[in-house]
């Protein structure tokens, strides 16, 4: 097969940290937190217009919080479940690697007594349906290491006991959130935005911040995971003053990729150009026979993390994915390490349609060096 002659201009196709949007260029970056505490006047006032942002932006309804946290979308999730679980049963929904390590959490680190873990395998999903929401649920919204997500949020109840506790890092800003069915959710900055790593955001709803004023759990709570004092909610920490101390820099790549996330439509502009990338991938896997999603019902197909399954062996999808590093043509479109051999290509909005266009002829002719007899 002859090869391509026409290459991504940007074939940066990682699951996360994700390609930078269009035109990105550090020097444009409003810089004068630089140097300056966080604490100080700027510092906090400019933490406080992310979280401000973020808000309005996303459409948030009327008195969920939002804060910026340590330790990425892991982190926020932790805190989130070391403060609020336990005061009831638990549904934990897995099927993927990082819902996996909520399981983890949950049955052998904070060792709850009353839970339902319900797994699927990779590519498929759980019965939605058969969620117990007298208990906390803890999902994940886009399993980003299986391309499978939940189809929308009529699952979930608008009167329930239970809080839902929500890890959409691969899922805001590239999908349909159903807000007030949702009591946490967290996601990271690099991931569908293209931002820095290290720092994540923490929403609550009202009912999620009832709960850790009212429950006290039976563990030590590390100090990075405390949001109360007093039996209140920390106020401050949803102003801007965070827990410890941020990077200036990456919170200024943040407010840089929310404008601009502004300029494309805001979340309806993001999602279309998400939608419409794995339309590309699509036509692709439809005209070819050997490619195939690894998210079995395209009800459940994500739109960002894109995982596909080869007719090919573990070595030869290996082979792949180095010849097109090689040729500057995609770079980290592997499989997640604990997923299934095949290739990750992530079609969040910072990625340009243009760019994954080009990339399918490469995909071909990759295919057919690595296979060849």
């Amino acid at each position: 097969m002859t090869k391509p002659t026409t290459k991504p201009v940007v074939p940066n196709f990682s699951s996360g940290p994700c390609a930078k949007r269009p035109g990105y260029y550090v020097g444009t970056l409003q810089l004068d937190t630089l140097g300056r505490s966080h604490r100080s006047a700027l510092g906090k006032k400019t933490l406080a217009l992310a979280i401000s942002e973020t808000a309005r932006i996303l459409g948030l309804p009327e008195g969920y919080r939002v804060a910026v946290v340590p330790g990425s979308d892991t982190g926020a999730i932790e805190m989130a479940m070391w403060s609020m679980l336990g005061a009831r049963g638990v549904d934990v929904l897995e099927w993927e690697s990082f819902s996996g390590g909520w399981v983890t959490d949950i049955v052998k680190q904070l060792k709850l007594p009353n839970v339902n873990h319900r797994k699927a395998d990779y590519g498929d999903i759980t019965n939605l349906q058969s969620v117990d929401f007298n208990n906390d649920v803890v999902f994940v919204w886009n399993g980003t290491t299986s391309g499978v997500k939940v189809p929308n949020g009529d699952w979930i109840p608008a009167e329930r006991a239970g809080l839902t506790i929500c890890d959409a890092t691969s899922a805001v800003f590239a999908m349909e959130m159903p807000w007030d069915k949702l009591d946490v959710i967290t996601y990271s900055w690099q991931k569908v935005l293209g931002g820095e790593g290290g720092h994540g955001m923490l929403i609550l709803s009202p009912r999620a911040v009832e709960r850790i004023e009212a429950y006290n759990p039976p563990w030590p709570m590390p100090k990075v995971f405390r949001m109360k004092s007093g039996g209140k909610l920390i106020d401050g920490l949803f102003k801007g003053e965070t827990i410890n101390t941020p990077s200036m820099l990456c919170v200024a790549d943040y407010l840089d990729a929310l404008k601009w996330a502004e300029s494309v439509g805001g979340v309806n502009g993001t999602v279309a150009r998400s939608e419409a990338n794995l339309g590309v991938i699509e036509d692709f896997v439809a005209a070819n026979d050997w490619i195939s999603f690894l998210a079995k019902d395209k009800a459940t197909r994500s739109n960002t993390s894109v995982c596909l399954s080869l007719k090919a062996t573990d070595e030869q999808v290996k082979k792949m994915t180095k010849l097109l590093d090689a040729e500057g043509a995609a770079f980290d479109i592997g499989s997640y390490k604990d997923a299934p051999a095949g290739l990750r290509i992530w079609c969040g909005a910072t990625v340009e349609k243009s760019d994954l266009q080009a990339l399918m002829p490469w995909l071909s002719w990759a295919y057919a060096q690595a296979t060849a007899a």
